[in-house]
């Protein structure tokens, strides 16, 4: 998984005041809970998983969550992954462990963090099950998800250009997914930098522009035929906002790419369960789809639609237009 996201859980015991003259034990019997969290995607060339447990102790539970062993199993676990079609078996996936570096700071222990990784090539036909063994209690855990299948983007078109008019909206249009529930579309927008004193230094870079922060089919069969609009002006405002003034370089424009990034229905529902609410009930359920176990098994897929030219009145306006004049290009 190129970009990894890991989320944790930190669980904490409630109780009640019985009696002011009796002592309160806060750290109630400790009960081995496994958290698990993995996001599939086919496009990827390693998946990871981050499989932890919850704890408890005497003290400050923030001071726990900087130590590792708090949170991680001290013995490996066995890790495997079945990739099935209907009723027939077709591979089976060992998982290995892995620690990284740069997960940034924050409640829990950091750079380093212990993963579980397999490299194999998936096939978006089929259902993959996930088994986690505890060999210490023989526990087992279990999730299972579908992957999101290739879909048609009708709008906009590969290798054409593209006008970003001002005072004007362009649309999207693209076939739903099988296995996919919820999309966001963002523009990533290709320039070439050149430094003025030394004309050699070219640096091609890119910033991304989200148009449709989120749009949900009616259901993951796919099949639907879904659109979004979105209003132009939106593009010399997000090169503004994230492109400084620097009399020693100048830009210029290159392409564009329109990328689709489209979540399974399991990962949908996780993603409105968390999400912040504006209501005056702050307590939100729980979702999980582990069993025996807490957290998200699910997946992901992401589309681009590439070399997507930007007409010669939209390089016109970049240069001319009040937001974007100053940028050199």
């Amino acid at each position: 998984m190129r970009s990894i996201r890991i989320l944790a859980l930190l669980l904490i015991p409630s109780f009640f005041v019985l009696s002011c003259k009796k002592e309160l034990d806060l750290n109630a019997e400790w009960k081995d809970v496994t958290i698990v969290y993995g996001i599939l995607n086919q496009l990827d060339s390693a998946h990871y998983l981050k499989i932890t447990k919850a704890f408890l102790g005497p003290g400050n539970a923030l001071q726990y969550a900087q130590v590792p062993d708090s949170s991680n199993y001290l013995l490996k676990l066995n890790v495997f992954l079945e990739a099935w079609s209907e009723s027939d078996l077709m591979a089976v996936y060992r998982f290995d462990t892995t620690t990284i570096s740069n997960k940034d700071s924050g409640i829990f222990y950091f750079p380093e963090q212990l993963l579980y990784v397999n490299d194999s090539v998936l096939n978006p036909a089929y259902e993959y099950r996930l088994f986690i063994e505890n060999p210490e209690t023989q526990k087992v855990i279990t999730s299972k998800t579908p992957l999101v299948q290739t879909f048609l983007v009708d709008k906009p078109f590969a290798y054409q250009a593209i006008s970003y008019d001002v005072g004007k909206s362009s649309k999207v249009e693209w076939i739903s997914a099988a296995g996919g529930k919820r999309y966001q579309v963002f523009v990533r927008f290709y320039y070439l930098e050149t430094s003025i004193p030394n004309p050699s230094q070219s640096v091609e870079k890119y910033v991304d522009w989200l148009i449709v922060p989120n749009k949900s089919s009616r259901t993951d069969a796919g099949g639907e035929e879904l659109d979004a609009t979105y209003a132009n002006d939106g593009f010399y405002s997000m090169l503004h906002t994230q492109l400084e003034v620097n009399p020693d370089v100048e830009r210029a424009a290159r392409m564009v790419q329109y990328h689709f990034i489209v979540a399974a229905n399991d990962l949908n529902t996780y993603i409105e369960v968390t999400q912040p609410t504006n209501s005056i009930i702050q307590e939100k359920p729980t979702f999980s789809n582990i069993d025996n176990g807490i957290g998200l098994f699910s997946s992901r897929f992401v589309q681009v639609v590439d070399s997507i030219q930007l007409s010669q009145r939209t390089i016109t306006e970049i240069r001319t237009n009040p937001l974007t004049s100053d940028l050199g290009f």
